[in-house]
């Protein structure tokens, strides 16, 4: 039976781990890299054009996880005794999970109010001890950062570890493509992954994609070059305000020649229907933040110039079921039937 080996294990060489390194691991990583030659088509490209890193199969259901294996195994081998995060949900269902598996206590600061229900549950089934914060997500991190000394470690990205392991996945596009996409879209909130996956590109030596990333209209503390004291998104996981990677991620976007951008939440959740109805993936609206700033850029001729045989990643950060809540938003048609054969004969033939 083939298993994947998790990321400690398959890229021990390139990450900062040694032979007194205890691994956790929930065996994450090596998530699929799919076409989606609808959405390809839609941005007027070729069928195989656009393909999809779909970071929501993770164990926890998101990207977190490639830098929590790196953060909570350094840890441990530091002694810690408890993880403490702020987040907007899935670095709070991560560092929970890994933590149960390190056996160490888990301590998350959420902003009151604006976690998605999956991930909260995620969190909560895990052990981990929440607290709810009276403010935003800079204001949950501002805590953690304080209480971060002695026997606790912050798992957040500001961690450098947690950043090393997310750049697994860039090592992972490289392998499945034979070289670097010519771009790479993905959304953007605390700014650690586009950090991330710039830092593995490079490191790959196959190519340097444009780094294409996307913030919400009412977070985009980047696009506007201020941070945003109380930002607002239905995209609650990009619902930051002062990212904690911005210089990294600046950097990124200017050496590799590519955007950070914006996009609506009306076109985010545009993009999220479309990658559940006709790509049959169903992420989390966030993910979607990298569908719609495709789009956006397509219409914007962004792809005019665009070599033959172009090549565009887009990251998926996390599953649709981490927040079921925005599934109900989506156009659906639920009918009722008794348990009779000729009832539902009829209403198959119905519209």
């Amino acid at each position: 039976m083939a298993v994947r080996a998790g990321l400690i294990a398959r890229w021990r060489a390139r990450l900062p781990v040694g032979p007194r390194t205890p691994v956790v691991t929930l065996h994450e990583g090596d998530t699929p890299l799919v076409p989606a030659p609808r959405l390809a088509r839609r941005a007027g490209l070729g069928p195989e054009a656009v393909w999809l890193k779909l970071e929501g199969l993770n164990p926890t259901g998101s990207f977190k996880d490639r830098g929590m294996t790196v953060a909570v195994s350094k840890a441990l081998e530091a002694g810690a005794r408890g993880v403490l995060c702020a987040s907007t949900g899935n670095t709070a269902a991560s560092a929970a999970a890994y933590a149960a598996r390190a056996g160490l206590r888990c301590v998350v600061l959420l902003p009151d109010g604006a976690v998605a229900l999956g991930k909260l549950a995620q969190a909560l089934a895990h052990g981990a001890e929440a607290v709810m914060v009276r403010g935003n997500f800079d204001d949950a991190l501002r805590l953690a950062r304080g209480a971060a000394t002695g026997t606790w470690a912050l798992v957040n990205s500001v961690n450098p570890h947690r950043i090393e392991g997310q750049k697994t996945a860039a090592f992972e596009v490289v392998e499945a493509l034979g070289r670097a996409p010519d771009y790479h879209f993905l959304p953007v909130g605390n700014a650690g992954n586009i950090t991330a996956y710039w830092r593995g590109y490079r490191e790959a030596g196959k190519g340097r994609p444009r780094m294409m990333g996307w913030q919400a209209a009412g977070a985009a503390p980047i696009v506007r070059g201020r941070p945003i004291p109380d930002p607002e998104t239905a995209a609650t996981a990009i619902r930051i305000g002062n990212p904690a990677s911005w210089k990294e991620a600046l950097a990124a976007r200017d050496e590799s020649g590519g955007l950070i951008g914006a996009v609506g939440d009306a076109a985010i959740f545009a993009a999220y229907a479309l990658l559940a109805r006709e790509e049959g993936v169903f992420c989390e609206p966030s993910s979607a933040a990298s569908a719609a700033g495709l789009l956006a850029f397509a219409r914007r001729g962004g792809f005019k110039k665009a070599p033959k045989g172009v090549r565009v990643v887009l990251t998926l950060t996390g599953n649709g079921l981490k927040d079921p809540k925005s599934a109900e938003t989506l156009p659906s048609r639920v009918r009722r039937c008794a348990a009779d054969p000729a009832a539902f004969r009829r209403l198959l033939g119905s519209r």
